[in-house]
């Protein structure tokens, strides 16, 4: 019951912050005189008034989160605050069906970036500050997770990390809460920042806050239909790889850096094998474009740096349909979608440590297979790999591809082509944002897609962002009964 009270009081608690976030595009649509205030006040009022009564049903009593309750709460609260989130898309004067707007709110909140509106340059820009203040939110999000609530619940290999993360800031920041702090100034840091690039570029101050907001939680969001293509000029897309980098580098190194370590960026495995990636995906992607046609010599290196960045990092901005420049590009990309950044960032996908750990696990099989007697112990990162670590990352990339495979069997069945079912599942397991082909490809969206394909990615995007097990243990009945 102490549990339950407390999962209310939490839920309340961001139902609320959420209800004093939708003020802003009210005012933004006041200011403008587009008559869409209203549906964010109607939409702000209702989120509020929720959200003060869980709060008051949670009143009284000792408050207690035990670890069934950390697995709700960590599911639930995502899929309540995106059902309250869709409220001023349905309220507005051209308003979306609830299997659109659950999937645009689900969508911009784990930061995939997959949408089902067109029109976007033209819309109120009540709408559009929505859409980026949902990623912004889902970023925040998804760190306090990660850093919070998945080591201890031990899920996909992420108890790695406790003693990686708060050990070091355990003796620079002593409290969780000064830990969340400096986090989320990091976070707000880094956005104020990247909208102040973006304006001296020559981006509108609108789409500057905008475009940082959906740049640093590596979302994908933008402001027009060409996605970022609109706004790469004058170097603005050379600002957003270098942020969009740093949306998918652990946050918790941020806070290292600042108190006086700035080289414990470089010294993380994962930072250098995520690092390094990208240089060798940016010069082959390069060298690919020089040599398969001229019409992309010229810019061959700026459009492969943002693309590789865009969909590794998994925010999705589109510049240009890579779809059309050489054929093998697809194929490639289409893998990239579950690769994803480093584990503490915003980026989703499979992460990168994880591709580490299992390599290290299959170079001492293959060691042990050539030498029986040998004996060689595991390490990560110059710490011993616990056999029960390297075991957690081998279950979560079964269960990662069963659950890719399903999601894309799903999507079949409500009759999308196999090249839209498959690449759809997988943006959505990587919370990428774009998928391949015609109809959901750089140059698409998903809005054709039937309700039942909108539901299973809606799904699709919650499992892959929460990290699978998080999810999909409340579907067991022995969590139920144990």
């Amino acid at each position: 019951m102490n549990s339950a009270r407390s999962v209310s009081l939490i839920i309340g608690a961001l139902l609320i912050l959420l209800g004093v976030f939708m003020l802003a595009p009210m005012l933004t649509d006041f200011v403008t005189g587009s008559d869409e205030w209203r549906s964010f006040a109607t939409a702000s009022a209702l989120t509020l008034f929720a959200g003060a009564i869980l709060m008051l049903v949670a009143r009284g009593g000792q408050l207690h989160m035990n670890l069934r309750a950390a697995f709700i709460l960590t599911t639930v609260s995502w899929v309540v605050m995106a059902a309250f989130a869709t409220l001023p898309f349905m309220l507005s004067q051209t308003p979306l069906s609830f299997a659109d707007a659950y999937f645009e709110t689900m969508s911009g909140l784990t930061t995939t970036g997959s949408t089902v509106m067109s029109g976007l340059d033209d819309l109120p820009k009540g709408i559009l500050l929505w859409r980026a203040i949902l990623q912004w939110l889902g970023g925040i999000g998804i760190i306090v997770i990660a850093m919070a609530v998945l080591p201890m619940l031990r899920v996909g290999g992420m108890q790695l990390f406790r003693a990686e993360w708060f050990e070091p800031m355990g003796k620079i920041l002593p409290r969780a809460q000064a830990i969340a702090i400096g986090i989320g100034a990091a976070y707000l840091g880094l956005t104020i920042l990247c909208a102040g690039v973006y304006w001296m570029l020559g981006i509108s101050a609108f789409d500057a806050i905008c475009l940082s907001m959906t740049t640093l939680a590596t979302g994908g969001f933008a402001n027009s239909d060409a996605s970022f293509a609109a706004y790469a000029h004058g170097g603005a897309d050379i600002a957003a790889n270098i942020f969009m980098v740093l949306g998918a580098l652990p946050f918790a190194i941020y806070i290292l850096a600042a108190r006086g370590n700035p080289a414990a960026l470089f010294k993380n495995a994962q930072v250098r094998g995520f690092l390094i990636l990208l240089l060798v995906l940016i010069i082959g992607v390069t060298i690919y474009l020089v040599m398969a046609g001229e019409n992309y010599s010229e810019n061959a290196l700026r459009l492969a740096a943002f693309n590789v960045i865009s969909m590794v990092t998994g925010t999705g901005y589109a510049f240009g349909d890579f779809q059309l420049w050489a054929p093998a590009l697809g194929p490639l990309f289409f893998v990239l979608m579950f690769v994803g950044g480093c584990a503490g960032s915003m980026s989703g996908g499979i992460k990168i440590f994880r591709f580490q750990v299992a390599i290290e696990g299959l170079r001492a099989f293959v060691r042990r297979m050539a030498s029986p007697h040998l004996v060689s112990p595991l390490r990560y990162d110059g710490v011993p790999l616990p056999q029960s670590a390297l075991f957690s990352v081998y279950d979560f990339f079964f269960v990662y591809f069963a659950c890719f495979a399903l999601a894309g069997l799903a999507l079949s069945f409500a009759g999308l082509d196999t090249a839209t079912a498959l690449s759809s599942a997988a943006t959505a397991m990587g919370n990428v944002g774009p998928g391949l082909g015609d109809v959901v490809g750089p140059a698409g969206n998903f809005s054709s897609l039937p309700d039942f394909a909108k539901w299973v990615l809606s799904l699709t995007m919650l499992v892959g962002r929460l990290e699978l097990f998080t999810v999909l243990v409340l579907f067991t009945p022995r969590f139920w009964v144990s």
